[in-house]
């Protein structure tokens, strides 16, 4: 099982706790709500759930931005600029969010925040998703190459292929093997709810695909319901 060595977490709070003052224009800035973290694997309907949290009056954090400092920090376990990026709004999804051990950092930086985690109805349902999206962004409707990745630009030439390097335990040669990626996704789904197992109120486990799943949001956040269901954004 993964877990957060404890020095890198007292390491990340000794250089960055904010003091009381800071504190109190954070709350001026963004009032009492608590921080919401949306930590479930890309392709776990992230995108409805990020409009839906906007809808609901949250302050999104900018994605590209936390991209970045995912390639830059995140291989190495530094978290000291993330922890700086999340004191600037109050809702935050994808890279480097849904990666192993940034939750556990989040946790003991921001008390009180609120941890939503996204699945799918199965891993293998995940892994198709996922397959489909990369292959049609990435690999002109193939399973991309290696060499496809690595020419592909996001954020900058490669990104792709060196977020799939950084994530899965697969060969460079084989980036979308099966095993490795399902194995990711079972892993992550695993330490956070294990993390969380006698915190029932700060964590969510939301399939935005199920019926009522919207509803369950709401209640959570304890906002009043802007709609039905969640819109079904960034579909395949």
């Amino acid at each position: 099982m993964q877990s957060l060595v404890p020095r890198e977490i007292d390491k990340c709070l000794s250089k960055h706790r904010p003091n009381l003052f800071k504190r109190l224009i954070r709350k001026m800035r963004f009032g009492n709500n608590p921080k919401v973290f949306c930590i479930g694997a890309n392709k776990t309907g992230t995108t409805s759930l990020a409009h839906a949290l906007k809808e609901l009056g949250y302050k999104l954090g900018g994605q590209h931005e936390a991209e970045l400092i995912a390639v830059r920090d995140w291989k190495s376990r530094n978290f000291s600029a993330l922890v700086k990026y999340c004191r600037t709004a109050e809702a935050f999804q994808d890279i480097p969010f849904s990666c192993p051990y940034t939750f556990q950092i989040l946790d003991a930086f921001f008390p009180d925040s609120k941890f939503i985690l996204t699945i799918r109805d199965s891993s293998d349902t995940w892994y198709n998703s996922m397959l489909r999206f990369h292959s049609k962004v990435f690999g002109n409707d193939n399973v991309p190459t290696s060499g496809q990745l690595k020419e592909a630009f996001y954020l900058f030439k490669g990104w792709p292929f060196e977020v799939n390097q950084m994530l899965y335990n697969n060969p460079a040669d084989d980036p979308y093997l099966k095993k490795g990626l399902v194995q990711y996704y079972e892993n992550h789904n695993r330490n956070v709810k294990d993390y969380f197992r006698f915190r029932e109120n700060d964590l969510l486990i939301l399939n935005v695909a199920e019926s009522g799943a919207y509803s369950k949001l709401c209640n959570f956040l304890q906002r009043t319901a802007m709609r039905q269901d969640f819109p079904h954004l960034n579909k395949t």
